[in-house]
């Protein structure tokens, strides 16, 4: 019998790293703290799917059940993290909260169980890898892809695999610029060809639905670019927006500068809003690379 909870536990753990390794969004709901009776004790763990599904773990019956998944759903609309202390009325009452109510980091719900217990869970939200598209290959483009993955992206690098002298470093290689399929993630994209299939990557680039577009060469190269691709019946407003030249303005020289600049960018953009800020205060306008 005591093994039992051991068994979930690892079960758990299990699971966790399959999702994670497979780029799937989930929350991991842990059980901080409990007072009085409680089904679940301190150090209970879940995983819930978005669709509400508690897949493996417990963190105790009904009581705890409703207010958990509530609690989960926005975490993983909002990719905020939260505390949720179930509590019978009366402690609530004696708090001067009400049942829903935030406050000081803490969303208190009401315990209806005739247990009376207390239990405050960890809301975690998970989510997969975002997702660094890189088309070409240029030492910019080598330099994006190893740069990118430390910091937490998965990245795929597209261009003629011919092009590369090495085997370059990236979680997906593809031999053109034909992306296929892609994951339910968050995604950026760089075209960095720089005079190797600027067209095709571009063409490639504007297939993808991603929160950025980048692309590295100079504002006269893009132009030039954006009249023959609006030619051939591309939206205008659709190329506009594609940042070019990619990056932020740090004086960047060397690829290893260039790739630097434009992860900073892509962060901006990424943590836009995590931090209750508009954005990054101070920007400055985006190098003119050749």
């Amino acid at each position: 019998m005591r093994e039992a909870p051991v068994t979930v536990h690892l079960d758990v753990l299990e699971l966790i790293s399959r999702l994670k390794a497979a780029d799937e969004a989930f929350v991991l709901a842990t059980v901080v703290r409990t007072v009085s009776v409680t089904a679940a004790k301190a150090g209970a763990k879940a995983v819930i799917r978005p669709d509400g599904t508690i897949v493996a773990g417990w963190i105790g019956g009904g009581c705890a059940r409703g207010a958990t998944l509530t609690a989960a759903r926005e975490a993983l609309a909002d990719g905020k993290s939260r505390l949720v202390s179930i509590q019978p009325e009366d402690l609530l009452a004696e708090l001067g909260v009400k049942p829903g109510e935030d406050r000081e980091g803490i969303k208190f719900a009401k315990n209806m169980c005739p247990s009376q217990g207390t239990m405050d869970i960890f809301i975690e939200p998970i989510f997969p890898r975002p997702a660094l598209l890189i088309l070409g290959s240029s030492p910019v483009a080598e330099a994006l892809a190893e740069e990118a993955r430390p910091l937490g992206y998965h990245v795929t690098l597209a261009a003629p695999l011919t092009e590369f002298p090495t085997t370059p470093e990236a979680d997906v290689l593809i031999d053109g610029f034909e992306i296929g399929e892609l994951t339910d993630t968050r995604r950026f994209v760089v075209v960095s060809t720089q005079g190797k299939g600027d067209e095709a990557a571009l063409r490639a680039a504007l297939s993808i639905d991603a929160e950025y577009h980048g692309f590295v060469g100079s504002r006269r190269k893009m132009s030039a670019l954006r009249q023959k691709l609006v030619a051939e019946g591309f939206d205008a407003a659709t190329l506009d927006r594609i940042k070019a030249p990619a990056g932020l303005d740090i004086g960047a020289i060397t690829p290893e500068e260039i790739a630097m600049s434009i992860l900073a960018e892509i962060t901006v953009r990424r943590r836009l809003g995590q931090r209750g800020e508009s954005g990054l205060k101070g920007v400055v306008a985006a190098p003119s690379h050749a």
